[in-house]
C-alpha cells in the first residue's frame, strides 16, 4: 500500500487536515440579521380558510367519535376512551381555528 492511503482506502492527509472556514458564494448577499425584541405581526386567516379547516376538524372528530362508540359497544374500553379523547381534542382545535383565526 502507498503512504497516501490508509487501510480502508481513504486519504491520510484528509483525516489530519482541519476544515477551514467556508467562503460565501455571493459577496453582495446581505449579512445575518440581528434578532429583535418585537414579534412578527400575526395576520388572522381568511374566514373561508377558517371555515374549511373547522369543517375538516369536524369530519375527523366524527370519525374519532365513531371509533369511540364502536369500541364502547365492542367492549374495548381503552380504545373507546382514546377515541373519545381524540374526538374532544379535534373539536377543541377546530373551534380554536374557527374563533381565534
Amino acid at each position: 500500500m502507498s503512504e497516501e492511503h490508509d487501510e480502508v482506502g481513504g486519504s491520510a492527509q484528509s483525516e489530519s487536515a482541519a476544515p477551514g472556514p467556508v467562503a460565501p458564494t455571493d459577496p453582495t448577499a446581505p449579512g445575518p440579521v440581528a434578532p429583535t425584541d418585537q414579534a412578527p405581526q400575526r395576520q388572522p386567516r381568511p374566514i373561508i380558510e377558517r371555515i374549511g379547516l373547522a369543517a375538516v376538524a369536524l369530519v375527523l372528530a366524527i370519525l374519532f367519535g365513531g371509533v369511540a362508540a364502536a369500541s364502547w359497544i365492542g367492549g374495548e374500553l381503552f380504545l373507546a376512551v382514546m377515541g373519545a379523547v381524540g374526538c374532544l381534542m379535534t373539536l377543541w382545535v377546530g373551534a380554536l381555528t374557527l374563533f381565534r383565526g
